[in-house]
């Protein structure tokens, strides 16, 4: 099955943009057909992963070649990179004109005639992606997606959210991680539909955007929050969020406070998904499902999902007791590059264990508490997830921010640590904050120590890297 069929539709309509320009349908395939002949005959191939015309050519023509691409983050450090290209031993990178990396042969695009490359076979469905993670608990791995993954999971998302080639996206996102290159990106192009990247996160233009012809929005929690903070000073912005068919929110948990200011400036609900660079996609609300705050909703079409506590076993649906979430299905990766024991690791008799904490209501419909590596904290006896203490946090009126972990302690095992990031110009006492905590959840779930922090450290996915927490005693 091919991964990316010839573009269809009006071939002068606008198939991607960039800050640099917009190509239309036609330009884009002539442009990749001509890029193609230059390539060299085996990767993989490094795509510098930025913000231009040149990233959209150069993915499709890599693909189209059935190669092998590693999407690079054009701000990560000497060493990171250094690290990439020892491991995955790129043939060439993809880049526009004057990107240099370690040495690498640099293809950029050039202008195209309709002749080039008229005759090649498309080879998309032996081609696929090298993306590495985001590192937030550990050194990032090299994750094996293949076209037939992508293309299984760009197809069960298209159903559940009755994407077709009338719509319009618009997104910020990097383009170096599954969020923003795979579903967005090559999700726009599988479907024929127009995607318009902004270069960078702004609201007005966001706003801009959706109040025009866009007709959906792909974001990270941080995102909505500025959109959210952008709305309440300018009703502009909230008329273009209004225009919107879908906005969707990813890669982290978005606080309930958030669902709730959004959808009182705007009308609209905010649909959660939940998915990872090794799975790609696990479970979606649904476009016409009901969209309830703090909740991914149910496995998307052909997903297997379980939550298992001890000894394996599935926990019970009561919306309350916290599992470890195992997924299985046509999306699932490959394997780690060069990594044959932590793939082992990973895989649990064909199940993929995530590292998640969840549970499940009734309905099926999942709730994320946290990273098993981060986020479960035994205090006292009880097991208690970090997620649900920041929600509780963040429906503070005072608080913008919230990040919660457990640090050892004598006698409770684990005591529950928050750094709280206040609202401009907000002001909470300590104690307010655990009483609040303890009058929403339940006492044993309160915070022992509230840390005020300016910031809380985050990745370009918008990930608060716990690791980064400074965890000294409370002064």
């Amino acid at each position: 099955m091919s991964l990316l069929p010839t573009l269809e539709g009006s071939q002068d309509a606008d198939a991607v943009s960039f800050p640099d320009g917009a190509l239309s349908r036609a330009e884009l395939e002539d442009a990749a057909a001509a890029l193609r002949t230059r390539l060299p005959q085996h990767g993989p191939l490094a795509l510098w992963a930025s913000a231009h015309t040149a990233t959209a050519v150069g993915l499709l023509a890599a693909l189209r070649a059935g190669m092998q691409v590693v999407p690079i983050d054009t701000k990560a450090g000497p060493a990171e990179l250094e690290r990439i290209v020892a491991v995955c031993r790129p043939s060439a990178l993809l880049a526009e004109a004057g990107v240099v990396l370690d040495g690498l042969p640099t293809i950029s695009p050039e202008p195209p005639t309709k002749a080039a490359g008229a005759d090649l076979a498309d080879c998309s469905e032996h081609g696929g992606l090298i993306v590495f993670t985001s590192g937030t608990t550990g050194p990032s791995k090299g994750v094996v997606l293949s076209a037939r993954a992508i293309a299984a999971n760009l197809d069960t998302l298209a159903r559940a959210w009755e994407w077709t080639r009338a719509d319009v996206l618009v997104h910020a996102l990097p383009l170096f991680h599954v969020h923003g290159l795979v579903i967005a990106t090559l999700g726009s192009l599988r479907r024929g539909s127009a995607v318009r990247h902004l270069g960078s996160f702004d609201a007005a233009r966001v706003a801009r955007a959706l109040g025009a012809d866009a007709t959906m929005l792909f974001a990270v929690p941080t995102m909505y929050h500025r959109l959210a903070d952008a709305a309440e000073a300018d009703p502009a912005i909230a008329a273009g969020l209004r225009g919107a068919r879908l906005l969707v929110s990813g890669s982290a948990t978005l606080a309930a406070a958030e669902h709730a200011r959004i959808e009182k400036l705007c009308g609209q609900r905010i649909v959660e998904r939940y998915g990872m660079t090794e799975t790609l996609m696990i479970a979606s609300v649904r476009a016409a499902g009901e969209r309830r705050a703090g909740y991914v909703g149910t496995p998307l079409d052909g997903v297997e999902l379980r939550v298992v506590g001890e000894q394996d076993l599935e926990v019970p649906r009561d919306d309350a007791t916290i599992g470890d979430v195992l997924v299985r299905g046509p999306s699932l990766f490959d394997g780690y590059l060069a990594q044959e024991r932590e793939t082992a690791e990973a895989l649990r008799d064909g199940w993929f264990a995530t590292g998640d904490l969840g549970v499940l209501a009734a309905d099926g419909y999942l709730r994320l508490v946290g990273r098993r590596s981060t986020d479960l904290i035994k205090s006292g006896g009880y097991r208690i997830g970090a997620g649900e203490i920041e929600s509780a946090l963040l429906e503070h009126p005072a608080v913008a921010e919230a990040a919660v972990l457990g640090v050892g302690d004598a006698d409770l095992g684990e005591r529950i640590v928050a750094w709280v990031v206040c609202r401009p110009g907000a002001a909470v006492a300590e104690q307010e904050l655990v009483d609040h905590v303890a009058a929403a959840l339940t006492p044993h779930k309160r915070p022992r120590e509230v840390h005020f922090v300016q910031t809380l450290p985050r990745n370009a996915l918008g990930k608060v890297q716990k690791r980064l927490l400074n965890t000294s005693p409370h002064p």
